[in-house]
Parts: C-alpha cells; sequence; structure tokens
C-alpha cells in the first residue's frame, strides 16, 4: 500500500482523490480511474474498508465527510476530488446534518485547492420546491459560489433502487411502486453508468461551473421493472401501487420521523416537477439498460 504524502506532494503528479469509494458509484468511479492506470486515493471513513482499495494500489486516507481537518488532509495534493455527500432519507427540519457535511466540505476545498471538484449531485437538484433532494440543492449552491472549475453530475433514479422490491418480487411475484401510475416511464440509471461516466468527467480540464444530466438508455415505468423482474425470475410479476394518502402513517411506522420531505421527492417525480432541464433531450444516456441491472440484483 502506497501511503498518503504529506503536505510537500509534487503537485504536477495527478492524483483522483475519491470520496464514497466504498459505495456503488464511487467503487465504479474508482474501477475506471484504475482500469486506465490513473493514481486514485480512496478517502473512507474506516480504515478496514478501504484495505480491498489499497490491494489495488490506491492511496488510503482517513475522514469522515464532516470532519473539516481531516477531510483538508485527505483531499490535499490531489489534481481532483469526486464528493458524494451521504444520503440522509429522514433527515431534520432544515438539513442540518447536511449542512455540516456541507461547510466541511468547503472548508476542505478552500483550503486544499485543487484543480477541479466533481460533485454528484441529483435529478430534482433545480427544483424550486423543497422535498428530500433539497439537500443537493444546497451542495450545489456552496459549491459555486466557491468559483473553481466544478462539474455537478446529476443522474437520474438508481435503478438499483429496485434492490428493495427482490423479496416481494421472488415470493409474491409483486412489487409495490411509489412511482406512479404505473405506466409512466421514470429517468432511471444504472449506478455503473454513473460511476463510468464520472470517470470520464473527472479526468477533464474545463473551467466555470457545468452541469451534467445523465439517465438510462431509455425510461423505465413501474411496468417496466415488473416486467424485468418477471423476465429474470421466469415468472409473472406485478405492479401494485402503494396509495399516496398513505405513504405518511407508512413511513412513520417504519421509524422516520419527517417523512415529509420523502414524500414531496416521491410526488416530484409522479407530478413532473422533478425532472431535467429539456426533459431529457441533451442529457448524457448510458449504456445498461434496466434487465442487466435487475438481473445483478437477484
Amino acid at each position: 500500500m502506497r501511503a498518503l504524502p504529506d503536505d510537500k506532494t509534487n503537485e504536477s503528479a495527478i492524483m483522483y482523490a475519491i470520496t464514497g469509494i466504498t459505495g456503488k458509484v464511487g467503487g465504479e468511479l474508482a474501477k475506471t480511474l484504475l482500469a486506465q492506470g490513473a493514481p486514485v486515493r480512496a478517502v473512507v471513513r474506516d480504515a478496514n474498508k478501504g484495505e480491498a482499495w489499497a490491494r489495488l494500489g490506491c492511496e488510503l486516507a482517513l475522514a469522515g465527510m464532516e470532519d473539516a481537518a481531516a477531510l483538508t488532509k485527505a483531499i490535499t495534493g490531489a489534481t481532483a476530488a469526486f464528493i458524494l455527500p451521504p444520503s440522509d432519507f429522514d433527515p431534520e427540519p432544515g438539513y442540518p446534518e447536511a449542512r455540516r457535511v456541507i461547510d466541511s466540505v468547503v472548508s476542505a476545498l478552500k483550503a486544499a485547492a485543487l484543480e477541479r471538484v466533481l460533485c454528484l449531485s441529483t435529478i430534482g437538484a433545480d427544483a424550486t420546491r423543497d422535498n428530500l433532494l433539497s439537500q443537493r440543492t444546497l451542495m450545489e449552491d456552496a459549491l459555486k459560489a466557491l468559483g473553481m472549475p466544478l462539474t455537478i453530475l446529476r443522474p437520474g433514479w438508481f435503478i438499483e433502487n429496485a434492490l428493495w422490491d427482490v423479496p416481494s418480487a421472488r415470493d409474491a411475484g409483486v412489487i409495490y411502486s411509489f412511482l406512479q401510475p404505473v405506466d409512466k416511464p421514470f429517468p432511471m440509471i444504472a449506478t455503473r453508468d454513473v460511476g463510468r461516466v464520472a470517470g470520464e468527467l473527472i479526468q477533464e480540464s474545463h473551467r466555470g461551473t457545468r452541469i451534467v444530466e445523465l439517465e438510462g438508455p431509455r425510461r423505465v415505468s413501474p411496468n417496466d421493472l415488473a416486467a424485468a423482474f418477471g423476465r429474470a425470475l421466469g415468472k409473472p410479476v406485478r405492479v401494485e401501487i402503494v396509495a399516496r394518502d398513505g405513504w405518511e402513517a407508512l413511513f412513520r411506522s417504519q421509524g422516520m420521523k419527517n417523512p415529509l420531505p420523502r414524500i414531496s421527492m416521491l410526488d416530484g417525480f409522479n407530478e413532473g416537477w422533478i425532472e431535467f432541464r429539456d426533459r431529457g433531450a441533451t442529457s448524457i444516456k448510458g449504456r445498461i439498460d434496466v434487465d442487466a441491472v435487475v438481473a445483478g440484483l437477484l
């Protein structure tokens, strides 16, 4: 394992610091870079979780996203950093958890003075109505204010969210959908495509802020998801809608304390106010279809 360089690292050397590397997108990004022979620094909270990446030749740096001092040390000397904010599906009102991470990231980026930054955001980060994705809006706004070369990658709904449907599809031949109506196609994307495209973007020099929207080769309806499960399982799988008027009670019964942002996000997808700027006309299209993702979940 190569040791993390000190503050005197040769600034001309290329290095990519990757946060969230133990997740699907960050991991795929790192694999893309490593396959091209690019140096990668794995920024992890837990050294044990970084061991596999160290064996692949990555440098290891320990830092939590909310620890500004550790994060500054972790990314200093890198050419570019990939910022993947942690997801909080049950945030406190006002998103204090997200704001703490944002303050830390901004402080670290100011101190590290990198050549460029790539931030994983989301479709809907430009929505004007408050919803769960507003946490990414806050991050985008804070990073834009830094004035450094910044790429904001906004992918669609992750197809891998269908992992939650595996037990009911396999056991009962049904998936339960909050996305509705069931024949409406939604912008979805495979996380492998997100990581691959991120691997291309982080290596590109540019000026200012650029926003890149990304979705799959075709839009996917709940019916399409059910059909993909059916093909993978070799049996019929149908969609059952989860009624809108029961969402809050359901989410609270599952332990959520503040389900309204999540409900608002789902409304945004269903009502169409969470969407790409031109409804996907100019978005980058991924390569991986829903069938490949669903088959890989089983």
